[in-house]
């Protein structure tokens, strides 16, 4: 089986932020692992000790508004659920390996994975570089303190030289 059968961008675009994690709607993995919705979730709450909290949870109705909202879906997508989607964190999506067992969720998995991490990477990599301009930023800081320091003495300090213009009386 090829090790990308799902593009990054397309899992990279399924991954939302809710309560500070990021997460993956259940019917979202559902379709990446080619199964309904209802037997992922079926998997999962046959093996409930293996999803915690913070692996998964479920939507407020407000959050599901606001998930409406941010991907602007008509409700027709959401095919009339009478329940808020779950969300799985990295965590979560890794436990969904033992869960489900074929070929093509397992290889689904690891993209998915492989994809959570080099989202994690460029945030860190981000970070760095942040720390490095705020780095440069503060030892230019102080060099043009000095020069500023000098120009203001220089208009602060009235020149010696100077001839006085204007009528005298």
């Amino acid at each position: 089986m090829p090790s990308d059968i799902i593009p990054v961008e397309l899992i990279e675009s399924k991954i939302f932020v809710f309560r500070g994690k990021k997460v993956m709607l259940d019917r979202d993995l559902a379709k990446l692992y080619g199964v309904l919705t209802k037997v992922l979730n079926q998997a999962v709450r046959r093996n409930q000790s293996r999803f915690p909290e913070d692996f998964m949870f479920q939507l407020t109705d407000q959050e599901s508004q606001n998930l409406r909202s941010q991907i602007v879906t008509s409700s027709l997508e959401y095919g009339g659920r009478r329940y808020s989607p779950y969300v799985f964190t990295e965590q979560g999506v890794a436990m969904l390996s033992s869960v489900l067992k074929s070929e093509r969720a397992i290889q689904v998995n690891i993209q998915i994975i492989r994809t959570f991490t080099r989202m994690r990477e460029m945030l860190t990599e981000d970070e760095e570089l942040r720390r490095k301009i705020e780095l440069l930023e503060k030892q230019y800081d102080e060099k043009f303190v000095m020069v500023f320091d000098a120009i203001r003495r220089l208009i602060d300090e009235p020149s010696s030289n100077e001839k006085e213009i204007g009528l005298k009386y």
